[in-house]
């Protein structure tokens, strides 16, 4: 190639130092790219992987002050073996060990070694979801994965989906649709080219009192605002009281409004509790309403032949939403929007010229873009492709089933203690209970005061105080607006003899704090 004349004066940048050893490609990059992983790993295992306990128990304002003088944005770099030994002696220490027995407070799992091998190579090919051009392999990939999670919920020829960040997202991307249509059916009205029509007002959805949070976020994000949502109260179980959601079907349609979407949960955050699919799949059928099951937590029974019938009902759901990063053992994040139609998705698609245009279409070139409410997205789907490939859908199957065998065992004992109460019986793998003594229920029943609640404020206390001494990590809720400890059993490396040593925990803290509270009252 003949250089013009005309730029023959001008500099011809060349590249600078730090593109040899900071980044991946050339002899000295994949050296120092090997050295780094290799250190990385070393710290993993010796400064996280290696202490013994769930957390250090340092409070957050000894942590506020520890990073206060740390650089973050330094002028001039130092080696990284020096950053890294920082990274594990401030942070790595400091960090919740989810791999430790102790570890049972949220539905954060410990990840399957196959997903962190993949979560390297994710990390080190960098692809991006949003276009086939960036990320080839991954995006054939992604359908064949998609492909494989819908066929697990027995969903038709046709569905569709995507990977997502996790619940919430898997959540709003199903709202959304379900409201699209809901106006391009009932009010003839393209949201995405006209905006919301005259009726937005009056738009509801349904989910029961225990649902989680982000059905009421979605319909913030969406326009319609959180008194959209309508909840409708739980049974016993904790599950959707069917003849109150008629009850408050009836009242709606009675008001002129225009309920669209119910959303049914598989799997509560609390309790675990998964509302009746196939009845809610009735009643969305006879309205023509979109369901929306929020199988985050509970998805993963679909994958055992013995839990599996807990999900009946999910293969008729519009929409579900299933997270890998809980009891599928994926390094977050990691979950699924699943579409029982796939040709719904032409709501929400779009072509750009530079990533998807619609040459690629006629073509056939994978379009995930328009799928998805991101652009550029990873390619997480390699981590359940290695971990199922590696450990085998039985494999798996065996851990849930392990962990949902322990929480009906600790139920058990829980039960079985006079200074114990069991809040609910479990469904899946969480197990909620009280510290809750003859001694000071007697307590809680001279209080006049619901602020001073003898119960709330041990149960409170003996959460705070087993966090402060990284003994054992335990979840808080309330039930019947009173505090609550939670076990959020995952592990498949907890035993009952680990379960036993929380429970005596709980045990210790509540009798001595007991005491202090009903000697200050």
């Amino acid at each position: 190639m003949t250089r013009p004349t005309d730029t023959a004066d001008v500099d011809i940048p060349t590249p600078p130092p730090a593109a040899e050893r900071a980044f991946l490609g050339g002899a000295e990059g994949k050296a120092a790219y090997a050295d780094a992983i290799d250190r990385a790993r070393t710290h993993l295992v010796e400064s996280f992987a290696s202490i013994e306990g769930p957390y250090a128990g340092t409070d957050h304002e000894a942590l506020r002050d520890r990073f206060e003088e740390q650089p973050v944005m330094p002028e001039d770099g130092e080696s990284l073996a020096a950053v890294l030994e920082t990274v594990a002696d401030d942070v790595l220490a400091d960090s919740v060990r989810v791999h430790d027995p102790g570890c049972v407070a949220h539905l954060h799992c410990p990840p399957a070694i196959p997903a962190l091998a993949a979560e390297v190579l994710v990390s080190g090919t960098n692809q991006s979801l949003d276009s086939f051009d960036q990320a080839p392999a991954a995006s054939v990939l992604e359908e064949r994965v998609v492909d494989a999670c819908c066929a697990l919920f027995d969903y038709p020829t046709g569905a569709d989906g995507v990977f997502t960040g996790g619940g919430t997202e898997s959540n709003a991307l199903g709202l959304l649709l379900a409201r699209d249509w809901y106006c391009e059916t009932r009010f003839d009205r393209s949201v995405r080219a006209d905006g919301l029509p005259p009726e937005w007002t009056d738009l509801r959805l349904l989910c029961s009192a225990d649902a989680h949070f982000t059905a009421k976020q979605a319909a913030h994000h969406l326009g319609l605002g959180e008194n959209a949502v309508v909840t409708v109260p739980t049974d016993d179980d904790h599950r959707i009281d069917l003849e109150r959601l008629d009850a408050t079907l009836a009242e709606l349609e009675a008001d002129c409004r225009h309920p669209f979407a119910i959303v049914a949960t598989a799997g509560t955050t609390d309790f675990g509790s998964i509302d009746p699919l196939d009845a809610l799949a009735d009643r969305a059928s006879d309205r023509d309403l979109w369901l929306h099951v929020d199988a985050a937590y509970g998805g993963a029974c679909a994958i055992s032949g013995r839990l599996r019938p807990k999900l009946a009902g999910i293969d008729r759901a519009d929409s579900i939403a299933v997270d890998f990063h809980k009891l599928f053992y994926q390094p977050i994040s990691c979950g699924a929007f699943l579409l029982r139609d796939g040709d719904r998705y032409r709501l929400l698609e779009r072509n750009a010229a530079y990533l998807n245009p619609e040459r690629d279409d006629a073509a056939g070139v994978p379009n995930l873009v328009s799928k998805s409410i991101r652009t550029t997205r990873r390619f997480d789907a390699l981590k359940p492709f290695v971990t199922f490939n590696a450990v085998g859908r039985a494999g798996l199957a065996d851990c849930v089933e392990y962990v949902c065998d322990l929480a009906d065992a600790v139920a058990a004992e829980i039960r079985a203690e006079p200074s114990l109460e069991l809040c609910c019986d479990p469904e899946l793998s969480t197990v909620v209970f009280r510290y809750r003594s003859d001694r000071l229920q007697q307590a809680a029943e001279r209080s006049d005061s619901p602020t001073e609640d003898p119960i709330g404020r041990v149960n409170h206390a003996i959460r705070d105080a087993l966090l402060a001494d990284g003994e054992v990590l335990l979840a808080r809720t309330e039930v019947d607006d009173t505090p609550a400890l939670k076990f959020t059993l995952l592990n498949p490396r907890t035993t009952m003899s680990d379960l036993r040593d929380a429970l005596e925990a709980v045990l210790d803290r509540g009798h001595a704090l007991e005491r202090e509270v009903i000697d200050s009252a």
